[in-house]
């Protein structure tokens, strides 16, 4: 067998170093930030933090939990992810199941195919986009962090190969018993195709959280900012109006600190997330990539 020679198991120990490698880079800046959010303000002003807390503190999260400003961007943010992301699965449901189609069946596939893959290419710029906004009186509102980012061409393209890999025998028997296209869509497709659905609910769901320059181009108000575009004024731009300490409170917080814990808690979602949407992650990656 091809994995029993001696090429293979070098190149299956060089993989494995590597991996291990990269997975220590990934994970190491993620501890030092949770170890600096829990030190002590002279420790974390000192640079003398590494992986592991210098003297116990947790006033940097009871600052940022009473913070309302803070807590009104995390619920923007869940909001903006529960709600664009719904309406992404239900698009690219309704829009790679026709595209899925031979063309007997779908004339105009090729033509609505070309359609999507174009604008995945190509697209009109930032002003004119601004403008369109601008035009649909999007501009200070909720939806303008919805709607733009609704319709994603790869989450299309990834579910439509994965609807092509479902044997058409399963659809053309629930045609038969006279099930119509949304009945066949939601009870035989969806229910079979869980895999694609994490992957594509994973992939909205760290665009959504993650996403920060919509908020900061579309929306004036500081106060409607999701977290991520709020972290960003603060951390980046260094903009602390929201994050006002009384004296008291700078003797024992350093904005370091209070920083890291921003970071950390905007960061633990999708942590948490991950690993209960990992194996459906793979699986959904890799069907329909490959045809038999």
């Amino acid at each position: 067998m091809y994995h029993k020679t001696t090429p293979y198991r070098i190149f299956n120990v060089l993989n494995i170093c590597l991996l291990v490698i990269l997975s220590i880079m990934c994970i190491v800046p993620l501890i030092h930030v949770l170890a600096v959010s829990f030190s002590a303000k002279s420790a974390a002003d000192a640079n003398l933090v590494g992986l592991w807390p210098v003297q116990f503190s947790l006033e940097a999260y009871k600052k940022t939990m009473n913070n309302p400003i803070f807590l009104h961007s995390i619920w923007i943010s869940v909001c903006r992810t529960v709600l664009g992301t719904g309406l992404t699965l239900l698009i690219t449901f309704l829009a790679a199941y026709p595209l899925s189609k031979e063309t007997t069946v779908f004339r105009s596939r090729n033509v609505y195919s070309w359609l999507f893959v174009f604008s995945m290419i190509f697209n009109g710029g930032l002003v004119p986009f601004y403008m369109v906004i601008q035009k649909i009186h999007l501009m200070d509102s909720f939806w303008v962090l919805v709607l733009p980012g609704a319709v994603n061409t790869f989450l299309v393209i990834l579910m439509l190969n994965f609807f092509r890999g479902i044997p058409k025998e399963m659809e053309e028997a629930a045609l038969i018993d006279g099930a119509g296209h949304f009945r066949t869509l939601f009870s035989i497709f969806l229910p079979i195709s869980m895999p694609s659905i994490a992957t594509i609910a994973l992939f909205s769901m760290v665009f959504h959280w993650n996403s920060w320059f919509d908020g900061l181009l579309y929306l004036s108000n500081a106060k409607d900012y999701p977290l991520a575009t709020f972290l960003q004024t603060v951390i980046i731009q260094k903009d602390m109006s929201s994050m006002s300490m009384s004296p008291k409170e700078m003797e024992l917080l350093s904005q370091t600190t209070v920083n890291a814990a921003q970071i950390f808690i905007g960061a633990a979602p999708i942590l948490i997330v991950y690993p209960f949407l990992q194996k459906y992650f793979v699986k959904g990656m890799t069907l329909g990539s490959v045809k038999e």
